[in-house]
Formats: C-alpha cells, sequence, structure tokens
C-alpha cells in the first residue's frame, strides 16, 4: 500500500505461519544450546523450589501446628526444622533465578549480534532498486526496533515460557495426587483458560504487527524530513510537515491504544478465573474439612498452589505480549532476509589477469521501470586507455549508463563487456576493482582522512604521500592541525565540494583501477578549486580509460570522443570541432551553457 509520504509499507506479509516463524527462531537459538540448556536446568531449579514451598505449609500445618498428638517441644522442633528447609529453598531458587537471568541475557545478547550481523550483510548484498523502494527509516527499523523486539522474545520468554509450562504441569500433577476430585474441579477451567489466551494471542498478533508497521513509517517520515530539513525551512514547510508527522503519530497511538485494551480484557478475564477457582477451592474444600475427608493443611496448600498456578498464566499474559510483538517483528525480518533481489552471478566467474580496459555497450535496453526504457539500444565502444565524454540534456540517460557499468543494475536486453568479456560473468567485487568512480556528491566515512583516502587499501607511507600530491591536496592536509589523522565527516572536519572531489580522485589514484568515471565532478565548484581538480584530472585519467559526463566545455575538451545522447538515444558523436560545426544538439547545448542564443 502506497502512502502520500514518499515511502512503501507492507499492511499484510503473507502468511507464514507461527511454526514456521519458530523454527526459524529456535536456528538461532541452536548456536547457543549450552547457555540454553544451562538455564533450562536452572529453570527446573526455580520450578522445583517454588513447588516445594507449599508442601512444606502443608506438614507444617497437618504435622506440627495442629497435630495436638506431639508435645509442644515437639511441635515447635518440627516447625523449626521445616522453616530452615523453607529458608534454604528461597536461597537458592533466588541463586538459581540470579544465574538464570545472567546466561539468558548473555545468551539474548550474542543471539541478537548474530541477527542484527546477518539482517545487515543481507541488505549489504541487495541491487541498488531495492534502496530506491525501501526507505532508510523502514529499513533501520528492522536493524533496531525488530532486532530489540526479538531480544526481549529471547531473554523474557524462550526459557522462562519452558518454566512456567513445567511448572503449571508440575502444580496440576501435585493436586491430583493431593486431592483428585478436587484438581478434576480445577481442571473445569482450562478450557475456558485456552480460550481466552488463543484469542487473545490472535488480535494481539494483529494489533502488535500494525504498531511495528505504523512505527516504521514514522521512523521513515522522520528520516526523509530531517535529512531535507533546509528544503523544508526554505521553503516553509515546517507546518505542512507538521501536520503530516502529527497524522502518522495520532495513527501510531490509536494503534498502541488497541493493544492496550486488547490487553486490558485478557488481564481482567485471568482475575475473574483465578477468584472462581479460590471459590470453588474454599466450598469444595471447606465441605471436605467439615466432613473430616481434608485437612487443613491440604486446603491452605490447595490456595497456595492454585495462587502459584495462575501466577505464570498472568505472566504468560504479559509474555504473549512479547511473544505476539516479537513474532510480528520476526516476520518482518524473515520477509526482508529472505528478498531475493541480489545481481544474479555467475556460476564460474571470470577474473583478468590484466585488465586493458575496454568497454563496449551492446544493443543496451534498460528502464528503471521496464515499460519505460531510459536507453534504448545504446551502442558505443571505448577502446583501451580513451577517453569519452558523454553529454546531453538532462534525462537523457548519461547517469544511467554509468549504473549500468558500475552494474548497480542489469541492463534489459543486450550486453556489457569488459575486454570483451560480459561484466555478468565476473563477480561485482571483481568488476568494481576495476572502476573508479569521482560523482558529484562524494560521502565522506566519518573517519580521519587517512582512513577516507586508504579504505580497506594497504598504502605505504610514500605512495599515500605521492597520491596526496597527484590529487592536489598536500596543502590543505598540511594545514590541519592534526594532518592526515584529522576527522572528518560526521562531529568532524567539514569539506568544502571541491575538497571532496579532491579526495574522491585520491582515493581512485589508491585504487588505481584500469578505468575512471567522472559522473558531473566538476559541476559545483569554483574557479579556483576547478583548476586543482584540472590538475587533478590529468593524474587520475592518465594511462586509463575514461568516460567523462559533464556539461563544462573544459572537462569535455579532455575527451578523445564525444558520445551526445538525446532521450536515451546517441545522436551524434565525434570530436569538439567537428560536433560543433555539426550545429546540431551538441552545439545548442555549448551555446546555452555560454548564454548564446
Amino acid at each position: 500500500m502506497r502512502y502520500g509520504y514518499g515511502y512503501f509499507e507492507e499492511d499484510r506479509l503473507k502468511k507464514s505461519g507461527d511454526l514456521s516463524l519458530w523454527r526459524r527462531i529456535m536456528a538461532y537459538t541452536a548456536s547457543r544450546w549450552l547457555e540454553v540448556a544451562a538455564a533450562i536446568v536452572l529453570s527446573l531449579a526455580i520450578t522445583g523450589c517454588s513447588l516445594a514451598l507449599p508442601h512444606l505449609v502443608r506438614r507444617a500445618i497437618d504435622d506440627f501446628i495442629i497435630n495436638s498428638k506431639l508435645d509442644s517441644a515437639s511441635r515447635l522442633a518440627g516447625v523449626s526444622d521445616l522453616a530452615l528447609i523453607f529458608l534454604v529453598l528461597l536461597v537458592a531458587g533466588f541463586i538459581a533465578n540470579f544465574l538464570q537471568v545472567i546466561v539468558l541475557e548473555w545468551t539474548g545478547q550474542h543471539i541478537m549480534h548474530r541477527m542484527r550481523q546477518d539482517l545487515f550483510s543481507h541488505m549489504l548484498s541487495l541491487e541498488t532498486a531495492f534502496f530506491n523502494r525501501n526507505p532508510v527509516g523502514k529499513l533501520v527499523t528492522r536493524l533496531t526496533n525488530d532486532i530489540q523486539n526479538m531480544h526481549e522474545m529471547f531473554t523474557s520468554v524462550i526459557v522462562t515460557l519452558f518454566n512456567d509450562l513445567v511448572r503449571i504441569f508440575g502444580i496440576l500433577v501435585i493436586l491430583c495426587l493431593m486431592n483428585w476430585r478436587l484438581a478434576l474441579l480445577m481442571m473445569l477451567l482450562i478450557p475456558v483458560i485456552i480460550f481466552n489466551t488463543v484469542l487473545f494471542s490472535r488480535l494481539a498478533r494483529l494489533a502488535f504487527r500494525d504498531i511495528r508497521t505504523q512505527l516504521a513509517r514514522i521512523n521513515a517520515f522522520l528520516q526523509e524530513a530531517l535529512s531535507g530539513i533546509s528544503v523544508i525551512q526554505i521553503f516553509a514547510r515546517e507546518k505542512d510537515s507538521l501536520q503530516r508527522f502529527k497524522e502518522l503519530n495520532e495513527t501510531f497511538l490509536q494503534r498502541c491504544f488497541y493493544q492496550i485494551k486488547i490487553f486490558g480484557l485478557f488481564m481482567p478475564m485471568l482475575e475473574l478465573l483465578s477468584a472462581v477457582a479460590v471459590a470453588l477451592i474454599i466450598w469444595y474444600g471447606g465441605g471436605q474439612i467439615i466432613q473430616d475427608k481434608m485437612s487443613i493443611g491440604v486446603l491452605v496448600a490447595f490456595l497456595s498452589y492454585m495462587r502459584l498456578f495462575f501466577q505464570p498464566l498472568r505472566d504468560l499474559s504479559q509474555k504473549y505480549s512479547i511473544v505476539q510483538s516479537s513474532l510480528a517483528s520476526a516476520e518482518r525480518i524473515f520477509q526482508l532476509l529472505d528478498t531475493d533481489q541480489g545481481l544474479p552471478t555467475a556460476a564460474a566467474p571470470k577474473k583478468l589477469a590484466v585488465t586493458r580496459g575496454e568497454i563496449e555497450f551492446d544493443g543496451v535496453t534498460f528502464g528503471y521501470e521496464k515499460e519505460q526504457p531510459v536507453v534504448k539500444d545504446l551502442t558505443f565502444r571505448a577502446e583501451a586507455g580513451e577517453t569519452i565524454a558523454i553529454v546531453g540534456a538532462t534525462g537523457a540517460g548519461k547517469t544511467t549508463i554509468i549504473n549500468l557499468l558500475e552494474r548497480f543494475y542489469d541492463p534489459d536486453r543486450g550486453r556489457i563487456l569488459l575486454d570483451g568479456i560480459d561484466v555478468k560473468d565476473f563477480t561485482l567485487s571483481d568488476l568494481r576493482e576495476q572502476i573508479g568512480l569521482v560523482m558529484q556528491e562524494v560521502y565522506i566515512f566519518p573517519a580521519t582522512f587517512r582512513q577516507n583516502i586508504v579504505l580497506d587499501q594497504e598504502v605505504s607511507e610514500k605512495r599515500l604521500r605521492e597520491v596526496i600530491e597527484a590529487a592536489q591536496l598536500t596543502s590543505f592536509i598540511d594545514a590541519l592541525p592534526a594532518g592526515l589523522e584529522t576527522s572528518i565527516g560526521e562531529g568532524g572536519q567539514d569539506l568544502s565540494a571541491g575538497q571532496r572531489q579532491l579526495l574522491a580522485m585520491a582515493r581512485v589514484l589508491t585504487r588505481d583501477p584500469r578505468i575512471l568515471v567522472l559522473d558531473e565532478a566538476t559541476s559545483s565548484v569554483d574557479t579556483e578549486t576547478e583548476m586543482l581538480i584540472e590538475k587533478a584530472l590529468d593524474a587520475t585519467m592518465a594511462n586509463r580509460t575514461s568516460i567523462i559526463i559533464a556539461h563544462r566545455l573544459s572537462t569535455i575538451r579532455r575527451a578523445d570522443r564525444i558520445i551526445v545522447m538525446d532521450r536515451g538515444r546517441i545522436t551524434e558523436e565525434g570530436d569538439h570541432q567537428s560536433l560543433m560545426e555539426a550545429n546540431g544538439i551538441y552545439h545548442r547545448l555549448q551555446s546555452l551553457q555560454n548564454g548564446v542564443s
């Protein structure tokens, strides 16, 4: 479903079923089986300690407190011994509970660490088109809020749910051994409890799923609004943006209230059933005591066990909230993990021993929407070491050529060849190692200058200095307080557009690829910076096959050949002089740039 905020969010995912989800969740748990086993052993210890306490109370009442056959000293000694055992069991239960919390948190953190790593690694493998359709805010929600919900389930539910089920089963067994008639009377409430729980689980799943969906919408809107805050302020769109956020926030509030209403109905129902159980015990058990068919200790123990019986049921209601929220998150996480939108890879990838840098587009047709092709039947060839400039009006398909060459997308028809081999036959990493890309917008990592230049390359200090000098960055870096170790990016040194371009060229020189691509690299710089970039270009383009997308005449004139595009097709081709003399599209573009009508 599409909304008026520029992004897409699934309202309902394909039906996957609880069993399928639980299998995948438990697959992550299996890797920490030792810790889970330890938590289960501790869980059994906690359950054993808690179930023994009412039995001790029954013995204290029946065997000593109301037992007139024993003298006072014997009764007091018996009660004292049972009290000491009671205290030991309390301490043992506390220690086991403490250790279980530590083990579960340790396990949960490791499982979530692995899940977050898997999810982010999978995102990195997806093709660019996926990120065009899915806003950053939505994907951040998957990696943060949804993963955190899963963490709560691992630490608060999986083992403790086992603990509660063992406790409930143990209580039922003990009640049957104590008085099977009264236990049978209690079991009549179980179908009502199960019906109440199943109904709650279904309603809660839908409620939490809607909450997750709406939260992703809010995150997506916030990411878009805050990243474009300057545009919002320039065009005085604060009121409109506030209204849009108010609508999203109000919807989120209403969905949270709906979930609270569901929870508010479930808890009182459990309290009512608990009160009914106590009333039945008092009515039936009291009658049994009056008829001397049951002891007071058994009645007190029954009441204690019923309190213990409904306590995990109350906990289960809260854990159901966590489980349903977590399963809604799990649906989203696994749906993203199941997204198979990575570019296909060759079964036996090829690798070039020496790359010459010959590029050929052979009948390439491509559109971001298949019914609307951006480039049509595109055919051209760049020889090794040749420099080609691609020019054309906005929307002519120039940047699309770069996207296809870098294999951010695959052509709908036709082939792209590198040294006579289809680029699909290379691994993405091998292909992109051969291409150095300098774009108009340069991404700066929040790190030092050195780290931003070398990235993942091993570069000697001497080689790095040569790169910096060739990229015309020497004087700028030497003037920085910490030189190459100066932090840039978020919270660090701000760079001008020209400095970012020079940094991008330094990155290319460090990698030393055979192919260089310049995408409007000099369009947003002043004249002085352009002169530095021109010098850096001389070093960067030397001995490389270069493809330049530019409007500035000074940059275009470097080309051995100029390709003119219009509406996705090549309309003119030649050098600057011949194209100007042809008095076609190229001549008109240059005239417009120079202010000649």
